[in-house]
């Protein structure tokens, strides 16, 4: 059996991150397509800086 590196691992995580990410969006009702697994994910930061800007 081989084993795997560290960046096939890494990137197998990142796959299964984004799959995860769009399957809660969907859950929550917004729309997302295939097309969306390939834009980058927002980072803490961005995610943080737009909700402080947003309040409700």
């Amino acid at each position: 059996m081989n084993e795997l590196t560290f960046q096939q691992k890494q990137d197998y995580y990142d796959k299964v991150r984004r799959s995860n990410y769009l399957a809660s969006l969907r859950l929550e009702g917004f729309d997302t397509s295939r097309a969306d697994a390939d834009k980058p994910l927002p980072t803490r930061e961005s995610a943080l800086k737009k909700h402080r800007q947003n309040p409700r």
